[in-house]
């Protein structure tokens, strides 16, 4: 709790002008650091390195390296989980593989295949959504079972594999995960599955899983993206917050009840959202980010009994899009990773897809 709290503290915000590499950094398509030069061109020739086919959509932060998720949506994309320094000298980042190359592998099975979601926790270790399909976005194909990979950052080392094949589904699409510790330290895992609507829960501790189902009223059509973000709520349990992109209604509910595979009769309604939001992140506390679709705008919304009194806290420059915001413990600062991102599903980003990291400019009390 002491640690929660001084996480929660050391992320108030400050005006800031991003002025050096630290505070933003920018790259076009899939910058890499190749082993060696004939490697990469083995891998243009062979069509496993595409550029403009490659895109972040996911990141955590720490100290001065930002991971990134590369969701191997279209071919040529040679990694799936990348490194980026906050301290890169060149005009463009450079991603470096982590934890290794070898990881990266597609067709093999041990090896990571589509990152679509990670997650930092409080010791260090990162948790990696791999859903195991590739060219998800123009022939999919299944290269792997689904399964959550847990890397400690500080050695590169996978420390755990949770196997998800018992809890989805053939019409399963998973996409976003988050990580609590239970009051006595066990470490639990939720998925969310768009498609089934349902959270998936892993007690990682205990090597099992269980699917919750969700109510119907919190449900929308198969094919939408259904968000959850963690909030910890000062001197109270902690929360799950779920809303369908394209669902009238926000939904919070505790996570205890999530951990006893309850669900029925316990979810909260918070009402509507005048809109279709993109949960981005959050603070590490009670606050969660979004931005209504299709725009710019970045909204801080101080989670309570309803939806509404958010304030507007960024704005992503034109033409980019954020997909995360999340935050730098280090630099008590709320990162955004932005892109074209709509661009590059309509195949219009010509050499690749334009991506930045930047911090947050507006102050957050």
């Amino acid at each position: 709790m002491i640690f929660r709290e001084f996480l929660v503290l050391a992320l108030v915000l400050i005006y800031v002008e991003a002025q050096n590499t630290c505070e933003l950094i920018e790259w076009t398509g899939g910058h890499f650091d190749w082993p060696t030069d004939t490697t990469k061109s083995m891998y243009k020739s062979s069509g496993r390195y595409i550029p403009k086919n490659v895109i972040a959509t996911r990141a955590q932060v720490y100290k001065d390296d930002v991971f990134v998720a590369l969701p191997r949506y279209k071919p040529g994309v040679p990694l799936t989980l990348g490194k980026i320094g906050l301290k890169h000298k060149g005009c463009e980042a450079v991603i470096e593989p982590f934890p290794c190359w070898a990881s990266q592998e597609e067709g093999d099975c041990n090896a990571l295949q589509s990152v679509v979601d990670i997650y930092l926790d409080e010791n260090n270790i990162l948790w990696v959504l791999d859903t195991g399909v590739v060219n998800s976005l123009e022939t999919p194909m299944r290269r792997s079972p689904p399964k959550v990979v847990a890397i400690n950052i500080l050695n590169g080392k996978k420390v755990k594999t949770l196997d998800l094949c018992g809890l989805v589904a053939q019409a399963s699409r998973l996409q976003y995960l988050v990580v609590e510790y239970a009051p006595d330290g066990r470490p639990f895992v939720y998925v969310s599955d768009a498609a089934t609507r349902s959270i998936l829960v892993f007690d990682v501790a205990g090597n099992k899983g269980y699917r919750v189902v969700l109510p119907k009223l919190v449900s929308s059509c198969r094919r939408d993206v259904l968000y959850i973000a963690l909030v910890h709520k000062p001197h109270c349990c902690n929360f799950l917050v779920i809303t369908y992109l394209s669902g009238s209604r926000i939904f919070q509910i505790r996570t205890d009840y999530l951990r006893a595979g309850c669900a029925a009769g316990k979810i909260q309604d918070l009402g509507p959202k005048g809109g279709k939001i993109v949960i981005l992140g959050t603070d590490l506390g009670s606050c969660i980010f979004f931005r209504f679709e299709g725009k710019p705008e970045i909204y801080r919304w101080e989670v309570c009994p309803y939806f509404k009194d958010y304030e507007l806290v960024y704005k992503s420059p034109e033409n980019y899009l954020a997909t995360q915001a999340f935050p730098d413990v280090g630099r008590r600062r709320i990162r955004v990773l932005e892109s074209n991102f709509p661009d590059y599903i309509q195949n219009t980003v010509g050499c690749g897809a334009s991506q930045r990291v930047a911090i947050m400019i507006s102050p957050i009390n």
